[in-house]
Parts: C-alpha cells; structure tokens; sequence
C-alpha cells in the first residue's frame, strides 16, 4: 500500500486548484464533523483535545494549554466541561502531587473512534469516486504539505 512519503506526484502542479481542493474538503469535512460532534455534544476545541489525548494519553493542563492555544484557565474550563460529560479525568502526577493530568477515558477513546471511522467512510467514498491516478497525485501532494 502507498504511503503519503512513497508517491511521486505525477498529474501537472496547479497549487491553485489543490488550494481549492483542500478548502472545499476542510469545509466539508468540517460541517459533516460539526452535525457528528452536536450528538456527542462536544465542540470542536474538545474534540481536537480529545483527539490529542487519544494518542498521548495524558497530559498536563499546562501541555493542553500550549497545545490548544489557549490561557491555562480557559484550558481548565474545557477540561471541566468534558470532565462533567465523561471523556476526560484528571489525576494527580505520582512525582509531583501539584501537577494535574488530564487523561481520556474509554468513553472519550470510543467517541473518538466513532468519529473518526465516520470520517474515514466520508474519505472511502470520496476516493472510490476518483481515479487512481488523482489520488496519487492528491496524497503525493499532502505528504509534501504534511512533511512541512
């Protein structure tokens, strides 16, 4: 199977039209995610927590803040709100009692993965519909973006 970093583009460059491509795509990518995240009644910022944490497990409310952009006590709220729905705990470290980490529970893991497998299905589809050679260009392409 072709990895994003093993194809070569082979379709003319036009960064005009990938442009186009990768807006119209976020766009509907993010409206199809928004109806998904109104039933898990999440936003986007905890879902995008959520995720992270779903790879690295834990983290302190200080790496979420980094990470999220945000002040540590607008952090703290996004915390207290998933906290309140369940997908998240907070536990003390064992080396140091003051830090606070943030971990996803099994109710987090399982929202992510349903999300993320409705979000696969949308991209299966959307790639059955294209030829095979405008999909290797197009993943050739995003290797290239995603290396940056």
């Amino acid at each position: 199977m072709a990895t994003l970093n093993s194809i070569k583009p082979s379709t003319p460059k036009d960064p005009g039209k990938l442009a186009d491509f990768i807006l119209f795509s976020q766009r509907e990518f993010l409206l199809n995610l928004s109806k998904d995240l109104s039933r898990g009644n999440i936003s986007f910022s905890q879902f995008y927590l959520l995720s992270y944490l779903s790879t690295s497990r834990e983290m302190t409310m200080t790496d979420i803040a980094r990470k999220m952009g945000h002040s540590t006590a607008a952090a703290t709220g996004l915390v207290d709100r998933m906290e309140k729905l369940g997908y998240v705990e907070r536990a003390h470290a064992a080396d140091d009692r003051r830090k606070v980490m943030v971990r996803i529970t099994q109710k987090g893991l399982d929202l992510v993965a349903k999300l993320r497998s409705a979000l696969q299905t949308r991209v299966a589809e959307a790639m059955e519909e294209s030829k095979a050679s405008d999909m290797d260009g197009l993943l050739a392409s995003a290797g290239l973006l995603a290396a940056r």
